[in-house]
């Protein structure tokens, strides 16, 4: 049986921030690294949120083509969205999903989701939407 060892945290709380120390040095602002937003949606026919926190609202703008409306605005348009989706499509080959962020605002966020294949990318509706918002 090999033995586990565990750091001691510390933490402090000031307005609007978290700082927490692992041992002596490491420290982390938990403030900044915490997601400020996230949703599972699907996109396809009437779009709509399977869970969510910190998200007022979707829409579609289009064929593979989403707006994320954000419940409280980020601090600045620099925070992080990585995102993903997935689809099937019976009897299409191999397609990998492509899901890029764009157009980011302190309230909202678009996503275009579509398929990469040898015949080039597609915007497409799928049936799996992801994205969380760091910042």
């Amino acid at each position: 049986m090999s033995e586990i060892k565990v750091d001691t945290l510390t933490g402090k709380t000031t307005a609007n921030d978290v700082t927490v120390t692992v041992g002596a040095t490491a420290t982390m602002s938990l403030e900044q690294g915490l997601a400020k937003a996230w949703v599972n949606f699907n996109g396809t026919g009437t779009i709509a949120s399977r869970d969510s926190l910190g998200v007022s609202g979707l829409a579609d703008n289009g064929t593979g083509d989403y707006t994320v409306n954000l419940s409280n605005s980020m601090a600045n348009v620099n925070y992080a969205v990585p995102s993903g989706g997935g689809f099937a499509y019976a009897n299409s080959g191999a397609h990998d999903t492509n899901v890029q962020c764009y157009d980011m605002t302190t309230s909202l966020f678009d996503l275009a989701v579509g398929v990469i294949s040898g015949s080039g990318a597609t915007k497409r509706d799928h049936s799996l939407n992801v994205a969380v918002a760091h910042g």
